[in-house]
């Protein structure tokens, strides 16, 4: 006969061991390797705050794209925002200026353009993009959740269709069966 006692080490035991089995390892800090710590690439709207807060403190359009792209240093993808600002800087056009930005950047680069070819302010344009590209994320958003609703009809009629026949009509159909039979 076990003890309360036995029972109660051996349980504790059991523990330790599920316990330090599930304990994860990391192979990259024991070999000395730098585990990757880079972010994931900055929302749109986002990086047009952060240019609109770059200009609004009094810094020009390539030192923003400077600043801008030092601040995403640690994004898995570059932003190549600083060749742009370099190639502004050394007298290049605008279309030369973007050509190494990744796309994701192509609202910034839109909104941007006006202020840097005609000298229009650049802020109200950057603000105009980034609540344009938040509101079509929301519209995104709520045409999917619409469409989830239709997605979901046929599969909840495929399930609760036969359960309303076997526990609501096959009774009745079966007791006035036996009322008209009987």
């Amino acid at each position: 006969m076990v003890t309360p006692n036995a029972a109660g080490i051996l349980f504790g035991v059991l523990a330790l061991v599920t316990w330090f089995a599930h304990i994860p390892t990391r192979p990259e800090l024991l070999s000395g390797k730098k585990p990757d710590l880079a972010m994931p690439a900055i929302d749109p709207a986002m990086a047009a705050d952060l240019m609109a807060a770059a200009l609004s403190g009094g810094s020009s359009i390539p030192t923003a794209l400077t600043s801008l792209h030092r601040a995403l240093g640690e994004e898995a993808e570059g932003s190549g925002l600083d060749v742009a600002a370099r190639t502004l800087l050394m007298g290049g056009t605008w279309a030369e200026a973007w050509q190494e930005v990744p796309s994701r950047f192509d609202p910034l680069k839109e909104s941007l353009e006006p202020a840097w070819a005609d000298g229009a302010a650049p802020l109200q344009l950057l603000a105009r993009t980034a609540a344009g590209i938040r509101e079509r994320r929301v519209r995104t958003a709520r045409e999917a959740a619409a469409e989830l609703g239709t997605r979901l009809v046929l599969p909840l009629g495929i399930c609760f269709l036969p359960a309303f026949v076997l526990v609501g009509i096959v009774p009745v159909i079966a007791s006035a069966g036996l009322d008209i039979f009987g």
